[in-house]
């Protein structure tokens, strides 16, 4: 019985509708399920040997091991709204967040985080985008206006819009932004503004994740489990699974305990589940006893009003405050994502994550024929690449490289990469600018130093920020093996042993880190 079960939950049955829903699967057995209910509705007398038939169909469906779920509902995304949180302090990539907010982070050479996501509502039709923003927002919004504005970037039809939401203080409300659910309450009432009338979904996103997902089609599981609430999970491994809020699900993917970044080690180990139930097989549960929140959520818009300002009016978060309490008394349901996804939240994966990039195959690509990732158009020249060894490397537009070995790096846009350089594991995010040849010159005539890589310099295992200044035979290179260490005065960090520099810090000539 308990085997039967978690197939039936292996293949996404309904918790409050299995008896009279039956969920679609990519498979040939279901492509027959819709066919024999076409033909019941237009026969009724053969209405009996239908039901018989299809009965037989989904009892090998339901037995079938592991078939992963395709809902058939097609809600219209003009009943979508997005809220992409962007407004966390990012005190974890700090220093990369120390002048930008942490969506406006550079990734990939040529992107920045909010991209990701941004993208993804594009690519699913979803076209009314809120951004909400908070600390540093400067460049996070410059950027959003020049990628994503009606104008000269990213089109939107009818009556899409994206705008950003910065926190403020009003006369009856003087704090800022608590948390993700304040953030959201503060603005709640944009939800029942005359534009907002037709939404029904509202699809809460982070900022700061990897991935790339069909967001109607999570809004279609939604909606045809008839859940209040749905949570987008992912398996997980027992080395990270305390950074993220932890879920218990019964046999219909409904979530029955929620646990917000477990503290403790027994807290952790008693929300191990069999994540055979996601569909795994034995071997990746053995391997992936967790069900983590990817922190996406999809709330009935009538549900978000209720428990913002009904039910919690007082709770900040939605992980540590809102989902544990709802699933008491709402149907929050559990949506398996089986694609890539990645949580840039520490100094240490983001570094991974860019690296992961240069990889063949690489674990994500921003270019896909169906689903692009955008970011800003910019006018710049390819990359100029001269007497070069590069080996498994990104190097992005308007770079300018000559003589040098570059091996397992991201090569930022603008990057100049003076001769001699070894560049090898590691990130160069590049420039906001040029300097012109005559700048340049008479910067290194006085004994300065010019934004780029300067000739003969060694740099591994590190992050360079934009507009840095990095000397002549610089070695960056960890030498004493620090694992955390702080140079505040001359922008140099050192994070889980990886050395960052400074956005416009200055490294002189013939320094060693």
């Amino acid at each position: 019985m308990a085997s039967l079960q978690a197939q039936r939950a292996a293949v996404g049955v309904s918790s409050q509708r299995q008896s009279s829903m039956v969920p679609s699967f990519s498979s040939e057995a279901l492509r027959g399920v819709r066919t024999v209910r076409s033909a019941s509705a237009r026969s009724g007398a053969r209405g009996v040997a239908v039901r018989s038939r299809r009965a037989q169909q989904v009892k090998a469906i339901v037995e079938a091991p592991a078939l992963r779920y395709e809902p058939t509902t097609k809600a219209r995304t003009s009943t979508v709204l997005s809220i992409i949180l962007g407004g966390g302090a990012g005190t974890r990539l700090y220093p990369l967040t120390k002048q930008r907010a942490k969506p406006a982070v550079p990734i990939g050479g040529a992107y920045r985080l909010i991209d990701v996501p941004m993208s993804n509502c594009i690519n699913s039709g979803i076209s009314k985008i809120y951004i909400l923003t908070q600390f540093n927002s400067t460049s996070l919004n410059r950027h959003l206006g020049r990628a994503y504005n009606m104008g000269s970037g990213v089109r939107f039809g009818g009556d899409g819009f994206v705008e950003v939401l910065a926190a403020t203080q009003t006369p009856t409300d003087k704090e800022w932004f608590q948390g993700t659910a304040d953030a959201v309450r503060q603005y709640s009432w944009l939800l029942e503004d005359t534009k907002n009338r037709a939404i029904e979904d509202v699809l809460i996103l982070s900022g700061d994740h990897l991935y790339r997902m069909d967001y109607m089609k999570y809004v279609n599981y939604h909606r045809e489990t008839n859940a209040d609430i749905t949570i987008g999970c992912i398996a997980y491994g027992s080395d990270r699974a305390k950074e993220f809020g932890l879920m218990k699900i019964d046999d219909k993917r409904r979530v029955t305990d929620f646990a917000e970044k477990p503290k403790t080690a027994e807290a952790l180990n008693a929300m191990k589940v069999d994540t055979t139930v996601l569909g795994l097989t034995p071997e990746e549960a053995a391997e992936k006893p967790y069900i983590a929140s990817m922190g996406i959520y999809v709330f009935k818009k009538s549900v978000l009003l209720e428990l913002l300002n009904d039910k919690f009016p007082k709770a900040n978060d939605f992980g540590g405050e809102i989902i544990p309490s709802a699933a008491k008394d709402f149907n929050v349901v559990a949506y398996p994502f089986y694609g890539y996804w990645e949580d840039i939240g520490t100094i240490k994966s983001f570094f991974e994550e860019n690296l992961k990039l240069c990889r063949h195959p690489a674990t994500f690509e921003f270019y896909d024929p169906q689903s692009p990732i955008y970011t800003s158009p910019r006018v710049l020249p390819p990359a100029t690449v001269r007497d070069c060894k590069v080996t498994d490397a990104i190097i992005a537009q308007g770079s300018f490289v000559s003589d040098a070995t570059i091996s397992n790096a991201v090569i930022g846009i603008r990057s100049i990469i003076g001769s001699g350089c070894t560049i090898q594991d590691a990130l160069i995010m590049g420039a906001d600018y040029y300097e012109s040849d005559d700048q340049r010159a008479a910067l290194l005539a006085a004994g300065g130093v010019p934004v780029g890589i300067g000739a003969g310099s060694f740099i591994t295992n590190a992050i360079i920020d934009k507009n840095a200044r990095v000397g002549k035979n610089v070695q960056i290179v960890n030498k004493d093996g620090v694992t955390e260490g702080t140079r505040e005065a001359e922008g140099i960090y050192i994070r889980s042993g990886i050395v960052v520099i400074d956005k416009g810090a200055l490294v002189p000539d013939n320094t060693t880190i």
